[in-house]
């Protein structure tokens, strides 16, 4: 598990001293890489018993054409770029503002996929 709590060090590099220790509440998850493949979903509880959709696999996108404003669902071919992380192009991780190949063309992805259970994308 990750630890999202504030750090030991001073911005100077000095050490704090805690007065108390790590919290539940201060922990994190690992990230979800969304990898290009026939669909795959978990629902997860978060914080205040609210949900979360984590969306481990996909191959489909909602993709808008932002000249008439309408939406399709396409399939996904390829992942084209990812400027979050060069490495997520070679492994076709799909992350917000990678560049997918669909079959309606190039798409920006405009949400998060790993957070929201489904991939939406604008048309380039």
């Amino acid at each position: 598990m990750l630890w999202q709590g504030d750090s030991r060090r001073k911005p100077s590099g000095g050490r704090l001293v805690r007065s108390r220790g790590k919290r539940k509440f201060e922990m994190g998850r690992e990230a979800t890489d969304t990898h290009l493949a026939p669909m795959r979903s978990k629902k997860m509880r978060t914080f205040g018993g609210n949900q979360k959709m984590r969306l481990f696999r996909c191959d489909v996108a909602n993709v808008t054409n932002p000249t008439d404003g309408t939406t399709q669902k396409c399939a996904i071919e390829t992942v084209e770029g990812n400027p979050a992380n060069q490495y997520y192009t070679r492994r076709n991780i799909i992350t917000r503002g990678a560049i997918i190949k669909t079959s309606q063309g190039s798409a920006r992805v405009t949400n998060r996929p790993g957070q929201e259970g489904f991939v939406n994308a604008v048309l380039i």
